[in-house]
């Protein structure tokens, strides 16, 4: 079974809503350049909303130490997904289950990426865009995807109901991450296309 993470939320209810649709994961976005950006009473509301064992994943762009850790002593978090240029030690020193996001060129050495962040939980392939850390709505090459590294890969970029079974059968990845593609406007996701796309996930 692909995991499912579904990510910018910006409402509870809405958050809440996916979570009995099926989502494993809720993503929340702390980067303020973000139009699914939340601040940290947004995100409590969010997470008092989810029902249990439901992953709550916070995402961040080269942030300051002293930004996320103020997130961490208001925010119940589970995963720390870090989707901007940080280091292993960047990524690390909270001590806690982290992704690493990368932005796929034709050029990217994933499995050398993979080597070096092996002390993440998951390495997590987005399209590459030179002038956003992702939420493009952009898929890229999914060929540049089919790399066996130790660690499990979360697809994202770009996936939709139309596509995602696709790429499932192509990357067979451990999980998929959609935002744009299945929302009805930024950060306001649309129910019914959630379950579309869990439908398609593992259909």
């Amino acid at each position: 079974m692909t995991k499912v993470k579904i990510c910018g939320f910006t409402e509870p209810n809405n958050a809440r809503d996916a979570a009995l649709a099926g989502v494993d994961a809720i993503g929340l976005v702390f980067y303020d350049k973000s139009p699914r950006n939340v601040d940290i009473h947004s995100a409590q509301k969010i997470i008092e909303a989810l029902p249990p064992f439901i992953n709550r994943v916070g995402l961040f762009v080269n942030a300051n130490p002293s930004f996320i850790d103020e997130i961490l002593c208001e925010v119940p978090l589970d995963t720390l997904q870090f989707h901007g240029d940080e280091s292993v030690l960047d990524c690390a020193q909270y001590q806690m289950p982290f992704i690493k996001s990368l932005r796929v060129k034709p050029d990217t050495n994933v499995k050398e990426i993979a080597e070096n962040f092996s002390s993440a939980s998951a390495l997590l392939l987005d399209s590459f865009s030179p002038s956003s850390y992702g939420g493009t709505g952009e898929s890229f090459d999914w060929s540049l995807a089919r790399v066996k590294i130790s660690l499990p890969i979360i697809l994202a970029g770009g996936l939709t109901v139309d596509n995602v079974a696709d790429a499932i059968k192509q990357v067979n990845p451990y999980a998929v991450d959609a935002s744009s593609g299945v929302e009805s406007a930024p950060g306001v996701k649309d129910i019914d296309k959630i379950e579309a796309f869990i439908r398609h996930t593992n259909s």
